[in-house]
């Protein structure tokens, strides 16, 4: 800390934004399995109820499965570890 303002570790704000990625991802591909409907409206609702699950495959491939899986967990590391040193080169300034 400096100055009394609280700094974020940018490799521990990464990983958590990481797992967080993979985390709902498993979550709503299994919900998807055991209830399609549900799934299908928590994830249009998260596009202020647009229709956008009508555009995922009906069938996922474990290869594409494990690879949306790492491209979420890739692209939610590097995110988060620029958002949070973004946030503690800001919190110098303000």
């Amino acid at each position: 800390m400096t100055d009394g303002r609280a700094m974020l570790s940018e490799f521990a704000f990464a990983n958590s934004l990481a797992v967080l990625a993979a985390c709902f991802y498993v979550v709503f591909f299994a919900l998807g399995l055991v209830a399609p409907e549900m799934s299908g409206f928590l994830f249009n609702a998260q596009f202020l109820g647009a229709d956008v699950a009508s555009l995922l495959p009906k069938r996922v491939s474990p290869s594409n499965f494990l690879g949306t899986v790492v491209t979420l967990v890739l692209t939610g590391w590097v995110g988060g570890y620029v958002w949070a040193w973004l946030y503690n080169k800001l919190t110098k300034y303000f």
